[in-house]
């Protein structure tokens, strides 16, 4: 994802994530340890758009709060996993999990703000 083309709208840029986490796994190198980082990989960045979803529906402020927690949790989780996975000798793959590990920190940083707000 280039810089300028990121979407300002926070469901479709965790969409967004979670897609290119997908892509982004499915030529990966099958060792034991990739497929189960993948697979907890894929997880946690569609969780993060599956609670912003759920943050963005809330019914009260504490149910508000506590989705965009769980979105930053799972956003430093991604990141775990995308530093843990064996991208392989592919630079176009460890380019890819340079650009998500990037896009992963940008979604912390975003949650860890509004949660700064509105806490």
């Amino acid at each position: 994802m280039e810089d300028d083309a990121k979407p300002r709208d926070l469901e479709e840029r965790t969409f967004e994530f979670a897609q290119s986490v997908r892509t982004f796994v499915k030529p990966l190198p099958r060792t034991v340890s990739n497929i189960e980082d993948a697979r907890q990989l894929v997880r946690a960045s569609g969780s993060v758009a599956a609670n912003w979803i759920e943050a963005d529906e809330a019914l009260s402020k504490k149910d508000f709060l506590m989705r965009v927690k769980i979105c930053r949790k799972e956003a430093k989780e991604s990141r775990l996993f995308l530093r843990l996975v064996d991208a392989g000798l592919s630079k176009t793959n460890a380019a890819a999990c340079e650009t998500l590990s990037a896009e992963a920190r940008e979604l912390t940083l975003i949650f860890s703000s509004i949660i700064s707000k509105n806490g």
